[in-house]
């Protein structure tokens, strides 16, 4: 067959070939079926807007997938008012939710990944459970709450999103303020050093949200009224859109490292 080429070119069509051969492979081996289960809290649930179910950012992280041609199972565990100390397996407040959600998809026998943005209520100086949160216990809760659904399911993985921003004059019924951002942003390298140390389970997701929503916030958050003038805290329906593809843009970065 390759008699009629030179040696050189012959170890070139050799070395191409298995080359595309080992790319195809690969390709076939990148997860694109799978099954999610988002775990948050107002924001990821959808608070303030009129169809949470359809609108909220879960619900248009999957519609993003799937105009990507990902075929991809949910279900949103996100709760308004809760943090990392509610979401402790050892709470049995919100856990067994995220249990009966994770159960209920792995009956597919497709790949399980859980998709966290929690912090916001952490930070809160007042209000929410257990707040204010220190960075430390933050890193401890949301390595134990990670480590407890790694354990369930071992072939699972996670993606750890970065909490987005809010206004440094948020107060409603819990009490915020610039306090309450500026722990907020302390929340950062604990996730980071969470994904170093659970690597290869633990995958960073999206990092470029709070400054979008930072820097646009009059048009993608909805205003609200609270004890310190009006606040923004909550994607509005375009805002949720938005962030929906920040989590499946990140996704899909990680998609290409998780393999089946």
């Amino acid at each position: 067959m390759f008699s009629q080429y030179p040696i050189m070119k012959r170890f070139f069509l050799v070395g191409s070939f298995m080359l595309i051969l080992f790319g195809t492979i690969q390709a076939k081996k990148t997860v694109s079926e799978f099954n999610i289960v988002f775990i948050g809290n107002s924001i990821t649930h959808g608070a303030g807007l009129q169809d949470p179910i359809n609108q909220a950012p879960p619900a248009r992280t999957v519609n993003y997938l799937n105009k990507r041609h990902y075929k991809v199972n949910f279900i949103n565990c996100g709760v308004s008012g809760s943090t990392t100390v509610d979401i402790l397996p050892v709470s049995k407040n919100l856990f067994p939710q995220i249990i009966l959600a994770a159960d209920s998809l792995s009956k597919t026998g497709l790949p399980l990944l859980f998709s966290i943005m929690i912090g916001t209520n952490d930070s809160a100086i007042k209000g929410p459970t257990g707040s204010p949160v220190s960075p430390d216990n933050y890193r401890k809760n949301v390595l134990a709450i990670i480590d407890s659904l790694l354990n369930r399911y071992p072939g699972s993985h996670v993606i750890l999103n970065r909490p987005i921003w809010y206004s440094p004059n948020t107060h409603n019924g819990a009490l915020y303020l610039a306090e309450g951002l500026a722990r907020l942003q302390r929340y950062t390298p604990e996730i980071l050093s969470i994904v170093q140390l659970r690597k290869g389970k633990v995958f960073l997701g999206d990092t470029k949200a709070f400054n979008f929503f930072k820097q646009n916030y009059l048009q993608y958050l909805s205003p609200e009224k609270g004890n310190s003038g009006t606040f923004y805290l909550h994607p509005n329906a375009l805002g949720a859109e938005k962030l929906g593809e920040f989590w499946g843009e990140a996704l899909i970065h990680q998609l290409k490292r998780i393999k089946d």
